[in-house]
């Protein structure tokens, strides 16, 4: 028998250079600014670049639907015209400001596309009610099992919907020069879909492509980067000390061996789900908060940052109404800068196959520390964190961690040895750079 056993590189997508260090921040345009427009975001891109970001993630910025809507103002998510702007934020003039504007401070910026579902008053539904998914009764329908009344589904199986929905995607990127898209439960549409999208966007420029779902064959043909929803949900039970510890270590074991590593996986401690539904990052995570930051950041991984997290996120925004977020300095913006600034400094730490992988330092406190270093022949980023409510002593095994390392603030040196002990206080992080 004829055998070829050559591997085959299956996952096509290209990471540009641009996002070799990239960090993403999400903008709710109607909770950003007191104005809630895009003149408010336009404003505030100066703040979002002094964190370090890249690329700004803007919720969807088209017209909401009015039938079934729920609240006062309704979820940006029932979308009532994908080639329309939602006149709560301003004009095409303001969204093009806003964008040129980005551009200027070398922000890239991706818009939420929402293709599973539309609003029932989308004219689609009336032009095309065939381009629908129907219940049992032949009627249009909510996506099932869940209370998204104010929705109703598309079926992907029509052809008809795949070339309107591609040429919806390429109006924005040709009009309004937009780098991309946030793909909203990119999972419940065909991965063929997005293949075929995609591969008409890149005909007009390539685009930064973010799945709101957690699968590698998304990364195959289409996209950059997917939600590592499983990392935020350890974390989540490691604060609440539901879990062990190395259930985070079978993760990053699962995010090495099975998924490439040209696939950048977002970790996050909130976003505009999390802070609605389940709570501000400091109800998530409590004072287990900085050190979950920090992993987010200088772990693999591409961070983000939800807006008002930098302000101390001190409330659940609304989903529905308008409901400011409340500005102010905070401990937790200053913390995301210098880790962010450390994260630009060093090779070893770029997303992707731009960085250097996790290696764990085994430890005697395996239980309660998590340790790693991220390292190549020029560089050494040596981690630990103490995911527990007790102070510990800890010392480390094996060679890879050995060496002079300067502590990741300040002028403080340590020489690490296997007869290094390590004081680290409850939920405490250190970060050596050698």
């Amino acid at each position: 028998m004829d055998i070829n056993p050559q591997p085959q590189q299956r996952y096509k997508v290209m990471q540009p250079e641009w996002s070799s260090h990239a960090v993403i921040y999400q903008v709710n345009t109607r909770q950003f600014s007191k104005e809630g427009n895009f003149e408010g975001v336009r404003k505030g891109l100066t703040h979002i670049k002094s964190l370090g970001a890249d690329i700004v993630w803007l919720m969807p910025i088209h017209p909401i639907g009015e039938q079934n809507r729920k609240g006062e103002l309704g979820s940006p998510y029932a979308v009532k015209d994908y080639l329309g702007i939602n006149p709560e934020f301003g004009s095409e003039q303001d969204f093009r400001a806003l964008v040129d504007e980005a551009h200027r401070l070398s922000l890239k910026v991706i818009i939420d596309w929402v293709p599973n579902h539309s609003a029932w008053d989308n004219p689609l539904a009336s032009e095309h009610p065939e381009w629908y998914a129907k219940d049992y009764k032949g009627d249009f329908r909510p996506s099932p099992w869940w209370d998204w009344s104010d929705i109703i589904e598309f079926d992907f199986e029509q052809i008809g919907l795949r070339k309107y929905m591609i040429n919806a995607l390429c109006y924005w990127v040709e009009k309004f020069d937009i780098d991309g898209f946030r793909c909203d439960v990119a999972g419940y549409v065909p991965n063929d879909f997005w293949q075929q999208a995609v591969s008409t966007l890149n005909a007009i420029r390539p685009v930064f492509m973010l799945a709101e779902w957690e699968n590698r064959d998304l990364h195959e043909h289409a996209f950059n980067m997917t939600y590592a929803w499983s990392w935020n949900e350890t974390l989540h039970e490691l604060a609440h000390g539901r879990c062990s510890l190395d259930r985070l270590r079978k993760y990053y074991s699962w995010n090495e061996r099975s998924w490439p590593q040209s696939a950048y996986r977002m970790t996050f401690v909130s976003n505009h789900d999390k802070n609605a539904w389940d709570g501000t990052q400091h109800e998530q995570f409590g004072e287990a908060l900085d050190a979950c930051i920090a992993l987010s950041v200088i772990g693999e991984g591409m961070p983000l940052i939800h807006n008002g997290q930098e302000a101390g996120e001190n409330k659940r925004l609304a989903f529905f109404e308008r409901d400011p977020i409340e500005w102010q300095d905070h401990e937790t913006g200053d913390l995301y800068r210098e880790l962010i600034a450390l994260k630009k400094s060093k090779g070893v730490l770029g997303n992707g196959e731009f960085g250097a992988r996790m290696t764990q330092v085994p430890n005697s406190k395996m239980d309660k520390v998590f340790s790693f270093v991220r390292h190549n022949e020029h560089e050494k980023v040596f981690v630990i964190i103490n995911f527990s409510q007790e102070a510990v002593n800890v010392t480390f095994e094996e060679p890879l961690f050995e060496g002079e390392y300067c502590y990741w603030k300040g002028s403080a040196t340590c020489k690490f040895s296997s007869q290094t002990t390590l004081e680290l206080g409850p939920w405490q992080f250190d970060i050596w750079v050698a």
